[in-house]
């Protein structure tokens, strides 16, 4: 499978004056978590919690800030989240994705609504 990407909305919630951005993303079922690159983070006005201790997929460790609250709109299915502060493109982890209910369509590399629940997402609670 090749690189996927996406677009989604990013919002803070606790400014609703405050403009969403629509962002390129880089979808990574791989990866946990969503990571917005520093520029974002300010346009969002977001406020960093701490700094979390991170394991890269080259397997080096980095204490980055972890911000939020945030607000990820992908088609008008919405997660509410913290993010990740890294790099120069956003990243789009399993844990919104789950939260959305969107999945990788492998084969045409795109990213679809769960077909089981394509009118609203849906979630398994046990």
């Amino acid at each position: 499978m090749g690189i996927v990407k996406t677009k989604i909305k990013l919002s803070n919630p606790r400014i609703s004056n405050l403009e969403p951005i629509e962002v390129d993303c880089l979808v990574d079922t791989g990866a946990l978590h969503l990571c917005i690159t520093e520029t974002q983070c300010i346009q969002l006005q977001l406020e960093e919690f701490e700094k979390r201790p991170v394991t890269l997929a080259n397997g080096s460790t980095h204490n980055l800030p972890y911000v939020g609250p945030i607000k990820i709109d992908w088609n008008g299915r919405v997660s509410f989240s913290g993010a990740m502060v890294l790099g120069n493109q956003c990243l789009l982890g399993a844990i919104p994705m789950e939260d959305m209910d969107i999945l990788v369509h492998p084969a045409k590399q795109i990213v679809i609504a769960n077909p089981e629940h394509p009118n609203i997402p849906a979630s398994v609670v046990y």
